[in-house]
């Protein structure tokens, strides 16, 4: 047997080119994340794939260090994490970086998400691409609701009751997952310990997640605001140095804005009975979850009313098909899942809104219907606010069910330019 040859590495820096001919890393992060050619329409909208990342890495960080100061016992953990304020050194600063940290991930996770949705970065070849973004999601929100049980305080032990008792309403075997998710008969010490242990372990595997997620991104290429794939070396540029110096650009004024809140506002998005250890023989008197769930707070709140229907001629007058309480949860969970067949959902063969004026229009109205879900959700379900609801959720499912279908098919698009190169030659001439 011959030995097969070292690869020979480029680089001049003796420790780097020692590590890399035996284990080619540098190699392929030059290749991964130097060379790699990039569509060179980029906005900054592009940039808050990168700043998530940054954030998941800082909340795991600082997620490890707040470990190491908290007891997952329901009656010393409200008293835990206000030591660890108070006591530890820089305590107070870790919790309000990942207290906060939370917020601003989902802020960059929501622009990236809505990002994809205006440019149509999940069809056809980025189906897979945008399937594992939904799975993030998904486990980011799962990591988030087990996150803000673990203070124990008022609204969070509370949050955990109302939240997990939805579960119930599976016809069925309901009752047999709250008990699984309690870990006994109420919510308690083993409810606490199993989402402590949850929270901690689920960021590691959205760290797996992503890892898939960049693969399948460098597998089928980035999208861009044009929609239009990469045809010739004009249309792309290096990512680095391009994008390297414009995402650290991006980076720094999203980072500048989060240090704001964080020294000068941290509590700013915290409801008060936050500082309340949990009682539970004292309801609060409205029970809110963290803003970032509160569009679909509102989709489970706008159902009301049980669904029947007669049953003439039989032992009973009506028969109970669904309870309002089981159509929130199906409207809940089904407004994510929606997301995963998105990419069949649309097959129009133009991917960005430019080009697409009554799509444009639609997904604007979108985002005005999660942003009046979101208001909606943070009031009392009654009245104008039930409404609200109702109405924001009735165009949510419209828009995935009966409009994106609906213009696929029959909306009249703008011509799209020839090549990325010739929409960037445009928009400079058209300044």
């Amino acid at each position: 047997m011959t030995a097969s040859k070292k690869p020979k590495s480029d680089f001049k820096n003796p420790v780097v080119k020692w590590v890399d001919e035996r284990l080619p890393i540098f190699t392929m992060m030059e290749k991964e994340y130097g060379a790699y050619p990039t569509p060179k329409n980029f906005n900054y909208l592009w940039n808050f794939g990168a700043i998530a990342m940054v954030m998941l890495m800082l909340m795991i960080a600082t997620g490890i260090f707040l470990a190491m100061n908290y007891t997952p016992h329901i009656d010393m953990a409200f008293n835990s994490v206000e030591r660890m304020t108070r006591d530890v050194n820089y305590g107070w600063l870790l919790r309000y970086l990942h207290m906060n940290g939370a917020s601003f991930f989902f802020i960059a996770v929501y622009i990236h998400i809505y990002r994809g949705l205006y440019y149509g970065s999940y069809k056809k070849p980025r189906e897979l691409l945008w399937i594992f973004g939904v799975l993030i999601f998904l486990l980011m929100m799962a990591t988030a609701f087990m996150g803000y049980a673990l203070p124990w305080s008022q609204m969070s032990g509370w949050g955990v009751n109302v939240i997990t008792n939805l579960f119930s309403a599976i016809p069925f075997v309901g009752d047999s997952i709250v008990t699984w998710l309690w870990g006994g008969p109420a919510v308690g010490n083993p409810t606490l310990n199993r989402f402590y242990a949850l929270h901690y372990l689920l960021p590691f595997v959205i760290f797996a997640v992503i890892f898939l997620h960049v693969w399948a991104l460098h597998i089928s290429g980035s999208g861009n605001p044009t929609g239009i794939e990469p045809k010739t070396e004009k249309d792309t540029v290096p990512f680095h140095p391009y994008y390297t110096i414009k995402d650290t650009f991006g980076l720094g004024v999203f980072m500048f804005i989060f240090m704001a809140v964080v020294f000068y506002a941290p509590l700013a998005l915290t409801h008060s009975d936050h500082f309340k250890q949990f009682d539970s023989m004292v309801t609060p008197e409205h029970i809110v979850p963290e803003w970032y769930f509160l569009p679909f707070y509102a989709i489970l709140k706008s159902f009301t009313s049980d669904i029947t229907i007669p049953l003439t001629g039989y032992m009973f007058d009506n028969a109970l098909v669904f309870t309002a309480k089981l159509q929130g949860v199906i409207a809940m969970f089904g407004s994510i899942l929606i997301l995963f067949v998105l990419p069949w959902l649309d097959t129009s063969p133009v991917r960005s809104a430019r080009y697409r004026p009554l799509y444009r229009i639609s997904v604007y109205l979108l985002l005005l219907s999660m942003i009046v879900l979101g208001y909606a959700g943070s009031q009392p379900a009654e009245g104008l606010m039930l409404t609200l609801s109702r109405l924001g959720t009735g165009y949510y499912f419209m828009h995935f069910i009966v409009i994106v279908p609906f213009l696929s098919k029959h909306e009249k698009t703008l011509p799209v330019p020839k090549s990325i190169n010739d929409s960037v030659i445009q928009a400079k001439g058209s300044k």
